[in-house]
């Protein structure tokens, strides 16, 4: 404690909904089973707390919480998540930076005494730790996109799909066309963070019998990031997404295409687009970064799909 006349400020309990903690980028309301954080929109607001704009933390989500000296007059008040409990930390796998931590709350420091029992309260409800079964935490919810140095990748919930840029994508990536991906045929996600060199989202596939390139501009199945391009706070919750769909779908039987149209065929592809691929992949052909072959054959694949 620091000091008499603080403890008035400490609330009875917090068994009352609606106890709310704020910090500089973020308030706690604290409740029954849950931990609400809503994200504060401001310029120095981490952007990725503003993409993800509120998230409800059931307390059998976290195993531990924490309250440490910050920087500047500052105190750091941090749940600690179970591992496999939250499809955002498990996509970063440790790769954000302290500041761009969702579970983080930084007071001022006159706080602390409350702050303290806060954790306090939350430590005694807690009962669950170790590795989570499923997720417990919601994922954001698509649709979803972002764009990449080489191409933009979109989410629907039940696809990824990656249309490549001319100007960014491999030639083997345009060999392989625009891609997409269900998610019954994907069994995770590897994210890289753009402020790493070779950042990337790669989807792992269930089918393993062809390997996958080891370099992501390579691979048909990832795309890369680079200045500006894949920012964490639109990659990250992107790979969530389709994560946490991923575990989702894991113990769903597998639907054939028809049953799952209904028997409707898929729809056709825009001409317009058709036409841009075709004029893309000659601009390849005379670079000659395709073999006349492999030019016949991709382009009679794009005819067909009109």
């Amino acid at each position: 404690m620091r000091g008499e006349g603080t403890e008035k400020l400490v609330p009875h309990t917090m068994s009352r909904m609606g106890d709310v903690l704020a910090g500089f980028h973020a308030a706690w309301e604290f409740e029954s089973d849950s931990v609400l954080i809503r994200y504060v929109r401001g310029i120095r607001t981490p952007k990725l707390f503003q993409a993800l704009g509120e998230r409800r933390v059931p307390l059998e989500a976290i195993e531990g919480v924490t309250l440490t000296p910050g920087k500047r007059g500052t105190v750091v008040l941090r749940l600690e998540p179970r591992p496999g409990a939250d499809p955002l930390t498990e996509a970063a796998a440790g790769q954000l930076k302290e500041s761009s931590d969702p579970y983080r709350l930084v007071l001022p420091a006159e706080r602390e005494t409350l702050a303290e029992y806060y954790a306090d309260e939350l430590r005694a409800q807690l009962t669950e730790s170790g590795p989570a079964e499923r997720h417990l935490v919601a994922a954001p919810e698509p649709p979803l996109q972002f764009k990449a140095y080489d191409g933009k990748a979109t989410f629907d919930g039940t696809s990824v799909a990656f249309r490549w840029f001319w100007t960014g994508a491999s030639s083997a990536k345009w060999k392989a066309g625009d891609q997409r991906f269900p998610v019954s045929e994907l069994s995770g996600v590897e994210w890289r963070s753009p402020e790493v060199f070779e950042g990337h989202l790669r989807l792992l596939r269930r089918d393993t019998t062809v390997p996958a390139p080891a370099q992501a501009d390579q691979d048909p199945a990832a795309v890369v990031f680079g200045l500006g391009y894949g920012p964490v706070h639109e990659s990250l919750p992107f790979a969530a997404a389709v994560l946490a769909a991923v575990r989702d779908c894991a113990a769903v039987p597998a639907i054939s295409p028809a049953a799952a149209t209904g028997g409707v065929p898929s729809a056709r592809r825009d001409p317009a687009d058709i036409a841009e691929r075709i004029r893309h992949l000659g601009e390849l052909h005379q670079a000659g970064l395709v073999t006349d072959e492999e030019f016949s054959s991709k382009k009679a694949e794009l005819l067909a799909e009109l």
